[in-house]
């Protein structure tokens, strides 16, 4: 059978796994991982079993938003290396039979953007200038913001330039929208496409896919009559005036036409915090041809809302005219799932607001059980990768690691945490975003300021020098001590670690069930707490491929057939509780 890499929809079944550059690898020892690192780690990346790498942003910044205020869309940051780097990558990338997938950030620029410098240079009714969303202010004098939005990361969502006007930032005042109704942007975007491409990248992850086109003009009222709220993701008409547009459709229709300018067409994933109705328009294959599916990780650790996500998923890609849904539990915007499992699972509430609540108070408020935490990441891995669709791993999620939850306030980075450090409200997302353990033996010194924290080295995630031979700098984020545990090399020495699970897992999936090409599904739920579903496998006589998720106290007791891989080891046919079994049914 066909391998699923060789597939011209590849991406239909891929196991993509989310580098976040700054993390993952530091070449140089400067504190900050690299486009040379991630080509040092493409051995460990091949042998996790994945089909596609995808790079948050690499570009120029000054990571005012964790490098999503871009200054140029088609070069590297010359802190992450060099084009010649990132070529270097992409073929090491293909050579281990890897696609490529970078993140294009089409909602804003940063503010120190070459068309942005000129908007503000050029003044007021300029071309350049409408480029961007300027309006004039309120007030006698225009003092006032044009109205009283307020950004996603808090704060006012308009600033006010030299001359007076404002412009929009639905994210930080860094981060500028573009007008999107402005032809000069639909090129810019358009020969971005096109030069990735051409630099031998397979597919791109849209940031903010839902909110490109605005309304700010008419900035009309809900059907009760209620202004809306750019906390809001969209609404089921299509008439919010920031996210989810009818409109914002014609935009990745007119992507499409460049995506199939090659062979094979190029592939997208929208990030679209939208709807559940609309989803499907996002995936439609005249337009991405895929879209997250957040349900799966915004569900608590139960039966019936993990069963609603993975019907929901199924249900939209059923609806998309060719697309298929994605899985993810975990990634550079959310606290990771190892801890989120752990914590109390208070379905009335949401597991996102229980986690910040626990970042904030340093895991004081609400206790976070690791074991179970990894328990319940383990059934959980197995319960999303032999679903149908495309998988997408977060760096570190493979090793098991937790939310990194106590960074010291003077030590964090996240915007989140600037616009609310002085009433300690929200840390933010550096907890999921700490540089990755790779060496349990290079063991950095507590810090003076936090034991829990080292310095002074990196678990090798940097060099222990650089070029020169001085000291390597410490990770811009600091990494804690317990790291060492969920190193890279003491899981790889332990045949029961996560990392060993993932590879099995990946290895089963990939020959058991994308090799098949089959994207069936059958879901069913045999108790009240047991998930389960089947589907072909290519097993040659013709056994249907089973998997079981028991949520309950009561063990659950199995079919007959032979295991295939389990989450925890289980004895005889009974199913202990947050434990996920993979089986091929006689």
């Amino acid at each position: 059978m066909t391998a699923n890499n060789e597939r011209s929809d590849w991406w239909k079944q891929a196991v993509v796994y989310q580098i976040y550059p700054r993390s993952f690898k530091d070449a140089n020892g400067d504190g900050l991982g690299d486009i040379a690192g991630i080509t040092s780690k493409m051995d460990y990346l091949q042998s996790l079993g994945i089909d596609a790498i995808w790079l948050s942003p690499f570009y120029p910044s000054e990571l005012a938003d964790g490098g999503y205020d871009v200054i140029d869309y088609r070069n590297v940051d010359p802190r992450l290396g060099s084009m010649d780097d990132f070529d270097a990558m992409a073929k090491a990338a293909h050579a281990a039979g890897m696609k490529v997938i970078v993140d294009i950030v089409p909602n804003h620029t940063s503010n120190k953007h070459a068309m942005f410098q000129e908007a503000l240079e050029a003044g007021r009714g300029s071309a350049a200038r409408d480029r961007y969303i300027f309006r004039e202010g309120r007030g006698d004098n225009g003092e006032l913001p044009p109205n009283d939005w307020e950004s996603v990361f808090g704060g006012p969502a308009w600033e006010r330039v030299e001359d007076g006007q404002w412009y929009l930032h639905i994210f930080t005042k860094e981060q500028p929208d573009l007008n999107w109704k402005n032809p000069d942007v639909h090129e810019e975007f358009l020969t971005t496409l096109r030069f990735w491409s051409d630099h031998g990248t397979d597919g791109f992850r849209i940031d903010v896919a839902h909110g490109l086109t605005k309304d700010l003009d008419s900035m009309p009222l809900d059907e009760l009559g209620r202004r809306y709220s750019i906390q809001e993701q969209g609404s089921v008409d299509g008439k919010h005036p920031l996210w989810d547009r009818t409109e914002v459709h014609e935009i990745y229709r007119e992507w499409r036409k460049v995506f199939n300018e090659y062979d094979p067409p190029r592939f997208a994933v929208g990030e679209a915090w939208v709807v559940p109705e609309h989803q499907h328009l996002y995936a439609s294959t005249e337009e991405l041809g895929q879209v997250f599916n957040f349900e799966f990780a915004k569900a608590d650790w139960n039966a019936s809302s993990l069963l609603a996500a993975i019907e929901e998923g199924l249900d939209s890609a059923a609806h998309s005219g060719g697309s298929t849904t994605t899985w993810v539990m975990s990634n550079h915007d959310v606290p990771r799932h190892a801890s989120r499992y752990g914590l109390p699972q208070i379905p009335a509430r949401g597991h996102h607001q229980i986690a910040h609540d626990w970042i904030l108070r340093n895991g004081n408020s609400y206790y976070e059980d690791r074991t179970l935490g990894t328990k319940r990441a383990r059934a959980a891995i197995l319960l999303e990768t032999g679903l149908p669709g495309s998988v997408y791993v977060y760096q570190g999620e493979e090793l098991g690691l937790f939310e990194v939850a106590n960074i010291p306030w003077n030590k964090l980075e996240d915007p989140a945490a600037f616009f609310t450090r002085e009433n300690l409200v929200e840390k933010g997302r550096d907890g999921c975003r700490v540089p990755l353990p790779w060496d349990s033996e290079d063991v950095p010194s507590p810090a003076d300021w936090d034991e829990s924290f080292g310095q002074g080295a990196s678990f090798g995630f940097s060099p222990s020098t650089k070029e020169d031979g001085s000291p390597a700098d410490d990770p811009h984020l600091p990494q804690p001590l317990w790291y060492a545990d969920l190193a890279v090399n003491r899981e790889e020495a332990d045949s029961g670690s996560m990392l060993h699970l993932y590879r099995e897992a990946l290895e089963s999936r990939s020959r058991l069930l994308t090799s098949t090409g089959n994207t069936d599904c059958e879901v069913s739920q045999p108790t009240d707490d047991v998930i389960a579903y089947t589907r072909t496998s290519s097993d040659e006589s013709g056994r249907r491929f089973a998997s079981f998720t028991n949520f309950g106290t009561t063990d659950f007791a199995l079919p007959e057939g032979e295991i295939v891989l389990s989450s925890q080891p289980i004895s005889g046919s009974s199913l202990p509780q947050d434990t996920t079994v993979w089986m091929l049914l006689k």
